[in-house]
């Protein structure tokens, strides 16, 4: 890989990790359709592979950056990232039986589905009265800003919703953080600066257990580089992302999580 060829990877992954982090879902969703673009000849694994650690990096910078706000529910994150890894290494362990072709219709068809739920349904809580019942927790979450959140969410839902992101997202190396925000949200009834500072520590947790599968598996080693030059832009993307949270409307982060999704969604459909 020449300077040029590195530069350019450091200055994408830059922008996903500032993105990624603002929304709370790794960037993943960003990445792995560009590396599908950029790499029309390479292995559905192996894209995935990189896209996974990338996702690994960025999740694990912004968590730091979201720690030192005070706004992850670790109680919850440690339940749910639990609940993840089966589907995160049953999906990672998956990919290489499926042809490129669909795969990209897999993808495109997901993210188009989860845009248009966002749009029609952005606000917290939209579908959180249906699940209050059975085993239900509550939580009291106090940020560094002395901003005070009490919600509560059915435990269960949790698990079972974490396990299927956990699949999916080794699946097809989004990360998993474009479904597990909008659940914790509208499902779950999380406050969203909560739901994306929560989503990004579970995604941590989550991404390298993929990873390390793909590393076992061989897939990750054909491209480590790329993934390291990403992921040097991506560290610092996050750090930024996560101090823009605090300055962006919570419902301006669902439209523009849903507007990126339409539109990557729409232009793998037709690759």
């Amino acid at each position: 890989m020449d300077l040029q060829a590195a530069l350019l990877l450091v200055l994408i992954g830059f922008g996903i990790g500032t993105f990624g982090t603002l929304i709370g879902a790794g960037g993943g969703f960003i990445l792995m359709p560009l590396l599908l673009l950029m790499y029309p000849d390479m292995a559905p694994d192996v894209l995935t592979s990189i896209s996974l650690a990338v996702v690994c990096l960025n999740a694990t910078s912004g968590s730091v950056a979201y720690a030192r706000k005070k706004r992850i529910d670790y109680r919850s994150a440690a339940i749910f990232a639990v609940a993840t890894l089966p589907g995160a290494i049953l999906g990672a362990m998956a990919t290489s039986v499926i042809s490129r072709h669909t795969f990209n219709l897999i993808l495109g068809g997901l993210l188009i589905v989860i845009a248009v739920f966002l749009f029609l349904k952005p606000g917290q809580g939209a579908y959180a009265k249906g699940t209050l019942k059975g085993k239900c927790v509550d939580r009291d979450l106090t940020e560094r800003s002395g901003e005070q959140h009490q919600y509560r969410f059915n435990i269960w839902y949790g698990i079972l919703i974490s396990f299927a992101v956990g699949f999916i997202s080794s699946l097809l190396g989004i990360g998993g953080g474009i479904i597990h925000v909008p659940a914790l949200i509208s499902v779950l009834n999380f406050p969203i600066h909560i739901a994306t500072a929560t989503s990004h520590f579970i995604l941590a947790i989550m991404s390298l257990a993929g990873t390390v599968v793909h590393m076992i598996q061989g897939s990750f080693w054909e491209g480590w580089q790329t993934a390291l030059a990403i992921g040097i832009g991506v560290v610092a993307g996050a750090q930024l992302g996560a101090g823009l949270s605090s300055k962006v409307k919570p419902k301006g982060i669902m439209i523009a999580l849903a507007g990126a999704l339409l539109i990557v969604g729409v232009r793998l459909l037709f690759t």
